[in-house]
Protein backbone atom coordinates (compact mmCIF):
# COMPACT_ATOMS: atom_id res chain seq x y z
CA UNK A 1 0.00 0.00 0.00
CA UNK A 2 1.43 3.67 -1.30
CA UNK A 3 1.28 6.63 0.69
CA UNK A 4 -0.42 7.87 -1.62
CA UNK A 5 -3.77 5.26 -0.95
CA UNK A 6 -2.81 5.54 2.92
CA UNK A 7 -3.32 9.29 2.74
CA UNK A 8 -6.40 9.03 0.20
CA UNK A 9 -8.35 6.50 3.16
CA UNK A 10 -6.98 8.93 5.87
CA UNK A 11 -8.57 11.91 4.13
CA UNK A 12 -12.03 9.87 3.01
CA UNK A 13 -12.56 8.82 6.94
CA UNK A 14 -11.72 12.05 8.06
CA UNK A 15 -13.88 13.29 5.98
CA UNK A 16 -16.68 11.17 6.80
CA UNK A 17 -16.84 11.57 9.96
CA UNK A 18 -16.22 15.22 10.13
CA UNK A 19 -19.07 15.91 7.69
CA UNK A 20 -21.45 13.63 10.34
CA UNK A 21 -20.13 15.57 13.17
CA UNK A 22 -21.46 18.47 11.69
CA UNK A 23 -25.04 17.38 11.25
CA UNK A 24 -25.32 15.82 14.90
CA UNK A 25 -24.23 18.41 16.52
CA UNK A 26 -26.91 20.51 18.47
CA UNK A 27 -24.53 23.39 19.01
CA UNK A 28 -24.42 25.38 15.70
CA UNK A 29 -20.59 26.89 16.52
CA UNK A 30 -19.35 23.02 16.80
CA UNK A 31 -21.17 22.35 13.86
CA UNK A 32 -19.32 25.34 11.74
CA UNK A 33 -16.03 24.08 13.09
CA UNK A 34 -16.33 20.43 12.44
CA UNK A 35 -17.63 21.90 8.55
CA UNK A 36 -13.73 23.58 8.57
CA UNK A 37 -12.34 20.33 9.26
CA UNK A 38 -14.26 18.82 6.22
CA UNK A 39 -13.14 21.29 3.83
CA UNK A 40 -9.85 21.31 4.77
CA UNK A 41 -10.06 17.43 4.30
CA UNK A 42 -11.40 17.53 0.73
CA UNK A 43 -8.84 20.19 -0.20
CA UNK A 44 -6.54 17.34 0.98
CA UNK A 45 -8.22 15.20 -1.85
CA UNK A 46 -6.93 18.13 -4.26
CA UNK A 47 -3.95 17.62 -3.77
CA UNK A 48 -3.63 14.01 -4.18
CA UNK A 49 -5.42 14.87 -7.66
CA UNK A 50 -2.82 17.37 -8.48
CA UNK A 51 -5.27 20.47 -8.47
CA UNK A 52 -3.06 22.68 -5.98
CA UNK A 53 -5.27 25.67 -6.81
CA UNK A 54 -8.26 24.09 -6.32
CA UNK A 55 -6.80 23.33 -2.62
CA UNK A 56 -5.70 26.84 -1.61
CA UNK A 57 -8.91 28.10 -3.05
CA UNK A 58 -10.74 26.07 -0.80
CA UNK A 59 -9.10 26.40 2.23
CA UNK A 60 -9.15 30.14 1.87
CA UNK A 61 -12.49 30.98 0.20
CA UNK A 62 -14.43 28.38 1.74
CA UNK A 63 -12.54 26.89 5.30
CA UNK A 64 -11.47 31.04 5.73
CA UNK A 65 -14.42 33.23 4.39
CA UNK A 66 -17.46 31.73 4.37
CA UNK A 67 -16.85 30.01 7.23
CA UNK A 68 -16.56 33.64 9.38
CA UNK A 69 -19.25 34.52 7.37
CA UNK A 70 -21.12 31.62 9.19
CA UNK A 71 -19.76 32.21 12.07
CA UNK A 72 -20.88 35.83 12.12
CA UNK A 73 -24.51 35.21 11.48
CA UNK A 74 -24.90 32.07 14.30
CA UNK A 75 -23.50 34.69 16.69
CA UNK A 76 -26.03 37.20 15.60
CA UNK A 77 -28.94 35.20 15.38
CA UNK A 78 -30.85 34.59 18.88
CA UNK A 79 -30.48 30.79 19.26
CA UNK A 80 -32.03 30.29 22.47
CA UNK A 81 -33.58 27.01 23.08
CA UNK A 82 -35.89 28.33 25.22
CA UNK A 83 -37.48 31.01 23.09
CA UNK A 84 -37.99 29.02 20.54
CA UNK A 85 -41.24 27.73 19.26
CA UNK A 86 -42.24 24.22 18.58
CA UNK A 87 -41.82 22.76 15.45
CA UNK A 88 -45.63 21.93 13.71
CA UNK A 89 -45.63 17.89 12.81
CA UNK A 90 -46.47 18.81 9.37
CA UNK A 91 -43.40 20.99 8.88
CA UNK A 92 -41.57 18.04 9.89
CA UNK A 93 -42.94 15.89 7.52
CA UNK A 94 -42.27 17.87 4.91
CA UNK A 95 -38.76 17.97 5.66
CA UNK A 96 -38.65 14.78 5.76
CA UNK A 97 -40.33 14.17 2.55
CA UNK A 98 -38.35 16.81 1.13
CA UNK A 99 -35.02 15.24 2.62
CA UNK A 100 -36.35 11.42 1.22
CA UNK A 101 -37.06 13.28 -2.25
CA UNK A 102 -33.18 14.64 -2.35
CA UNK A 103 -31.95 10.95 -1.44
CA UNK A 104 -33.78 9.27 -4.38
CA UNK A 105 -32.80 12.14 -6.72
CA UNK A 106 -28.88 11.41 -5.66
CA UNK A 107 -29.33 7.70 -5.59
CA UNK A 108 -30.83 7.69 -9.40
CA UNK A 109 -28.57 10.29 -10.58
CA UNK A 110 -25.21 8.12 -9.14
CA UNK A 111 -27.06 4.96 -10.29
CA UNK A 112 -27.29 6.67 -14.05
CA UNK A 113 -23.54 7.50 -14.05
CA UNK A 114 -21.57 6.43 -16.38
CA UNK A 115 -18.70 4.12 -14.54
CA UNK A 116 -15.60 4.91 -16.32
CA UNK A 117 -13.12 1.97 -16.83
CA UNK A 118 -9.34 4.00 -16.08
CA UNK A 119 -9.23 5.50 -12.76
CA UNK A 120 -7.31 8.36 -11.91
CA UNK A 121 -3.99 8.49 -11.89
CA UNK A 122 -3.32 10.47 -8.79
CA UNK A 123 -0.37 13.06 -8.66
CA UNK A 124 0.46 13.51 -12.36
CA UNK A 125 -1.10 15.23 -15.36
CA UNK A 126 -1.98 19.57 -15.39
CA UNK A 127 -5.40 19.16 -15.45
CA UNK A 128 -6.06 21.39 -11.75
CA UNK A 129 -3.00 23.70 -12.37
CA UNK A 130 -3.25 27.23 -12.59
CA UNK A 131 -2.27 28.26 -16.12
CA UNK A 132 -4.61 25.85 -17.46
CA UNK A 133 -7.74 26.64 -14.65
CA UNK A 134 -7.19 30.27 -15.58
CA UNK A 135 -7.37 29.52 -19.58
CA UNK A 136 -11.13 27.95 -18.76
CA UNK A 137 -12.54 30.09 -16.33
CA UNK A 138 -11.83 33.35 -18.13
CA UNK A 139 -12.44 32.08 -21.88
CA UNK A 140 -15.24 29.78 -21.61
CA UNK A 141 -16.55 30.60 -18.39
CA UNK A 142 -16.07 34.53 -18.30
CA UNK A 143 -19.89 35.13 -18.10
CA UNK A 144 -20.92 33.09 -15.33
CA UNK A 145 -17.79 34.16 -13.10
CA UNK A 146 -18.88 37.71 -13.22
CA UNK A 147 -22.25 37.01 -12.62
CA UNK A 148 -21.27 35.00 -9.47
CA UNK A 149 -19.19 37.76 -7.90
CA UNK A 150 -21.95 39.73 -7.90
CA UNK A 151 -23.75 36.94 -6.37
CA UNK A 152 -21.38 36.73 -3.91
CA UNK A 153 -21.60 41.13 -3.02
CA UNK A 154 -25.43 40.95 -3.37
CA UNK A 155 -25.10 38.04 -0.36
CA UNK A 156 -22.00 40.07 2.12
CA UNK A 157 -24.95 43.36 1.38
CA UNK A 158 -27.54 41.14 2.61
CA UNK A 159 -25.66 40.30 5.68
CA UNK A 160 -24.19 43.61 6.71
CA UNK A 161 -28.39 44.57 5.97
CA UNK A 162 -29.48 41.64 8.58
CA UNK A 163 -26.88 41.85 10.77
CA UNK A 164 -27.61 45.79 11.16
CA UNK A 165 -29.15 46.95 13.97
CA UNK A 166 -32.11 49.81 13.65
Amino acid sequence: MSITQILFWFLSILTIFSALMVITRKNPVYSVLWLIITFIAISGHYILLNAQFLAVVNVIVYAGAIMVLFLFVIMLMNLDADAEQTKNKWLQLAGVVAGGCLLLILVAALKGAENQAKTVEMGTGSIGLIENLGQVLFKQYILPFEISSVLFLSAMVGAVVIGKKN
